[in-house]
């Protein structure tokens, strides 16, 4: 019996048996090739035959038509039907919406409140504390939407030891990350009021840490069960899971940021021993967290090696936060959109990012592109036509469109209390918040395989990034439509008697 391989020999030379009667691995026959002078085995399923690992005396690669490479899975296992990929991804991104609509009618709230009013600095911390779902927890959603694709979730006690250790390593980054953008918004507070107040340094230092660790605490949680059930139900997490971390994470994080600021507030007003209090009880519990994680072997490596990643995307998220400082001065319901162009690009983004981390956990080994797969891309065939990862991607743009349509409509309605959107306000939004989708879906197809290029975990590596500029370019786009607007006479609201 002779057996053919893609990339191989066409024949199999006479030398060698092929025991017909191998086991099958997740589904797929598994042939040994053994030779009658008692050489080493060789064990082939039909994945490691169709994966891009090279034996010796393989042909050059020959490269796929650009017709075909679309048809190319992203994933190991069988393909995905376009109408299960967008079912899956469009209830949670519609939950999530409601979600980023809620953060951004929290910002028009309190907008008017004293912290706010007397604190600027706060505006600073919005974005990056926003943002530290997607640094923190949305990273912690790819990782285990990774391993559940992988197959490593059928113990039960391998899954209890898998999120203690996440748990605990969201904490130990949600602590540090927090001091580390409270003190980016104090220094900004600083040069922009060439001023610097003690008890304002110990309420922003107190509310972000608070609002961090809780958010991510609750947060974590429910992207456990929503991935440990996604894996029962044969769901694929990489669809269900970001999304459904930012469904909560914005209006939550927003929520517990102005309600603990304005809280402190009052009581620095008094005393400032519950600041400190806060403080120490957290800084105090960083030791046992850190300890938890050290002794993880899920959680240990990402402990020494994922701190650039996170501080980074805190520093390009506090950019975006100055940003929303200036133009809330400005521009009356900025505050409104602002969340919903930022929430919902990176949503969208995160779940390309973890459809492509997830394929290359499958398919390659790490510092190796998958074959046909170039590092740089043109930006059509990453976003339209030409690469396994455009029907995602052409998926994803359809719904942000629709998308922001309704929750521009919705947000409005609420916020005003009836419809004011304006052809150009309507148009001008929508082109921002495109453009905003379509530059980080084209920065994840190039920033995830330059990741796994480097031999770094895109789980952990890319969506803190990702996101991050997300709030950047949503920020700034949002920034410049209202900018254009108010050139023309055509400001949001300015038909609202």
């Amino acid at each position: 019996m002779h057996l053919r391989m893609v990339g191989a020999p066409d024949v199999v030379k006479p030398s060698e048996k092929i025991d017909d009667h191998s086991p099958h691995l997740n589904g797929n026959p598994v042939y040994t090739i053994s030779d009658e002078i008692g050489a080493h085995d060789n064990s082939y399923s039909m994945a490691s035959i169709n994966s891009n690992e090279k034996s010796p005396g393989d042909p050059p690669d020959k490269k796929l038509a650009e017709a075909d490479a679309e048809k190319q899975p992203l994933s190991g296992k069988k393909e995905e039907r376009w109408w299960t990929t967008l079912m899956q991804v469009a209830v949670p991104f519609f939950i999530a919406g409601c979600g980023t609509i809620g953060a951004g009618l929290v910002l028009g709230t309190v907008r008017d409140w004293e912290v706010f009013q007397n604190i600027s600095a706060i505006f600073v911390l919005v974005p990056s504390l926003s943002g530290l779902k997607g640094n923190l927890d949305m990273c912690l959603a790819s990782r285990l939407s990774t391993q559940a694709n992988l197959g490593n979730m059928e113990s039960t006690r391998e899954v209890i030891s898998m999120v203690v250790g996440n748990i605990s390593l969201v904490q130990v980054q949600a602590i540090v990350a927090a001091t580390v953008v409270s003190v980016f918004a104090i220094v900004v507070n600083t040069i922009t009021d060439r001023a610097i107040n003690g008890s304002y340094v110990l309420l922003l230092v107190a509310s972000a840490v608070f609002t961090a660790t809780t958010t991510c605490f609750v947060l974590d949680f429910v992207m456990v069960m929503v991935i440990y059930g996604s894996h029962k139900f044969k769901v694929n997490p990489d669809n269900v899971a970001t999304p459904l971390a930012a469904s909560i994470g914005d209006i939550v994080s927003n929520t517990v940021l102005a309600v603990t600021a304005q809280y402190m507030y009052d009581q620095i007003k008094i005393s400032l021993w519950q600041p400190i209090a806060l403080m120490c009880v957290y800084y105090s519990l960083l030791p046992l967290w850190v300890f938890i994680v050290w002794r993880n072997k899920y959680t240990k490596k990402v402990l020494t090696s994922g701190w650039t990643p996170v501080i980074s995307a805190l520093f390009i998220s506090g950019i975006g936060g100055i940003v929303l400082d200036q133009a809330v001065d400005h521009y009356r319901g900025y505050e409104v959109f602002q969340p919903i162009v930022n929430g919902i690009g990176g949503n969208l983004v995160c779940v390309q990012s973890s459809r492509l981390a997830t394929h290359l956990h499958q398919t390659a080994i790490p510092g190796v592109l998958p074959e046909n797969t170039r590092l740089i891309e043109w930006p059509w065939k990453t976003l339209f036509f030409g690469t396994a990862a455009a029907k995602v991607a052409r998926m994803l743009l359809m719904l942000a469109v629709f998308g922001q349509i309704i929750f521009m409509m919705v947000a409005d309605f609420v916020y005003q209390g009836m419809v004011t959107i304006q052809v150009p306000f309507g148009i001008t939004y929508l082109v921002c918040a495109l453009l905003q989708v379509m530059v980080l879906l084209y920065l994840a197809y190039m920033l995830v395989h330059l990741m796994w290029k480097k031999k770094k975990d895109p789980d952990n590596a890319a969506i803190p990034y990702l996101t991050a500029l997300g709030d950047l370019l949503g920020s700034i786009f949002l920034g410049l439509a209202f900018v254009i607007l108010s050139l023309f006479g055509m400001e949001y609201g300015n038909n609202v008697q």
